[in-house]
């Protein structure tokens, strides 16, 4: 995909939108959190860059580091052959499908995917799998039937916009396409006990058509439903559990730039409370597959605010997101459509410890579960260019402190509410606070007070 992804996802939604294919009145979804997910942290798996091999089999000897490093849910980027028919580079984009049922031989086959799922299950992670069903490739047998598929006024098939020349639109106003997709969905919950799905432009699929699947699936099994949308809220209202945060993400840009601050961010977490319905919220992220190879690495796009910002998405509601190569610093920004390994995977060093602290303090402190109630709530201080905010889930609570400036702060923050005994995330030290708290903050220096031991 590229970088013009937001752009391409709207234009594509009113398309639909005009096509009066979205329903006019949401429904009660019957989505539900696992409670699996509770506490849960996802992991995106690149396997074609993850290792030299690229395959399921050698992806399946990192298991036991990544369940050090603490992560729940192992989300796979498309593990379906690769329409070889317009394709881009030469292996292809993992989004452009070839067979639903099928098996990219890059990585193994069927008795190698069952393998990994049942040896991920046995450590105690959940597996999803990304979805691709806005369009197919070119050579995938469907093609076949060309009224499942968006066409042209000479009858021939056309792919969603004039970017993505290498997949072909599919047409949800076909029931049989619907009925086809289900099945094939339910086909990978079945045979090989996967725990959920990523949908891919999910809002370039009608939303009924995630309701009517949602409801299907979720009879076989509870599943982790994630769209990537953050437009269309009768998503979150029918179907799916998370969306992406790109407001926020967006926002640590600026905010890494210089450009915005406490009162852009402090807007941006109030609205949210009020946008997201009770069972549901947002996957928070600095990167991703899409971030890496077309807007580049986390350090290129935020500099020395990386570590500020990651803290930022592990303490803000929702569940935090971190992709191959993120927990070890990785500098190098991949390629899509080639083989290019993502270096020094299997080496622990400061970075790894990092992102372990961050998912064990997300673990063990249920202000900020996934299904906390407990929302952000800003707390005073007298320096706008200090982040300050706080969660609160009984008698568990969540200090955050971000100095979002690349200049030193003095800060004075009002803890009239929040007086009490804290560990501290830089030392792991018991602390009383009490009514005010004065710090100086390096530049883009963040602390995190919580009452449970990272």
């Amino acid at each position: 995909m590229t970088s013009k992804r937001l752009q391409i996802i709207l234009v594509t939604m009113f398309a639909i939108a005009a096509l009066g294919l979205q329903p006019a009145t949401a429904y009660n979804s019957n989505s539900v959190l696992p409670t699996w997910a509770n506490s849960a942290t996802i992991y995106e798996v690149n396997v074609r860059q993850y290792t030299e091999a690229g395959t399921f089999q050698a992806f399946e000897a990192n298991l036991p580091r990544l369940q050090k490093l603490g992560v729940k849910i192992l989300w796979l980027m498309p593990i379906h052959p690769i329409s070889e028919l317009n394709r881009k580079g030469s292996l292809g984009s993992p989004y452009a499908v070839a067979n639903y049922k099928g098996i990219n031989p890059e990585f193994g086959n069927e008795a190698d995917f069952k393998s990994l799922v049942k040896k991920a299950h046995a450590l105690g992670f959940k597996v999803i799998l990304d979805w691709v069903a806005n369009h197919s490739g070119w050579d995938n047998p469907w093609i076949a039937n060309k009224s499942w598929y968006h066409r042209d006024g000479t009858g021939n098939i056309v792919p969603p916009n004039n970017d993505w020349l290498d997949v072909a639109w599919l047409d949800y106003k076909n029931q049989d396409m619907r009925r086809a997709m289900i099945d094939a969905m339910a086909y990978w919950v079945k045979t090989f006990d996967i725990d959920g799905f990523r949908a891919d432009v999910a809002a370039g699929v009608p939303t009924d058509f995630w309701k009517q699947a949602n409801t299907q699936l979720q009879a076989i099994k509870p599943l982790f439903m994630l769209a990537e949308d953050q437009s269309v809220q009768s998503l979150l209202d029918d179907a799916f559990i998370a969306n992406y945060n790109w407001e926020l993400k967006d926002l640590v840009k600026a905010i890494a730039d210089g450009n915005k601050g406490r009162a852009n961010f402090e807007a941006l977490a109030t609205n949210q409370t009020f946008t997201y319905p009770t069972r549901s919220f947002p996957m928070n992220f600095i990167t991703n597959h899409d971030e890496n190879s077309w807007s580049g690495t986390e350090f290129e796009r935020l500099g020395n605010a990386v570590s500020a910002m990651a803290a930022l998405t592990f303490t803000y509601p929702g569940i935090p997101l971190i992709y191959s190569g993120q927990e070890v610093g990785n500098t190098k920004r991949l390629a899509f459509f080639e083989k290019d390994l993502i270096p020094g995977l299997t080496v622990a060093n400061s970075t790894t410890a990092f992102y372990t602290k961050l998912v064990s303090l997300k673990t063990k402190n249920a202000a900020l579960w996934n299904n906390s109630t407990a929302k952000l709530v800003p707390t005073p201080s007298d320096n706008n260019s200090v982040i300050v905010y706080s969660r609160a889930k009984g008698t568990n609570k969540v200090l955050t402190v971000i100095n979002a400036s690349n200049t030193t702060q003095k800060v004075t923050i009002d803890l009239t509410k929040l007086n009490n005994s804290y560990y501290i995330f830089s030392t792991g030290k018991l602390v009383t606070l009490k009514k005010k708290l004065t710090l100086t903050l390096k530049p883009w220096q963040y602390e995190i007070y919580s009452s449970k031991k990272a």
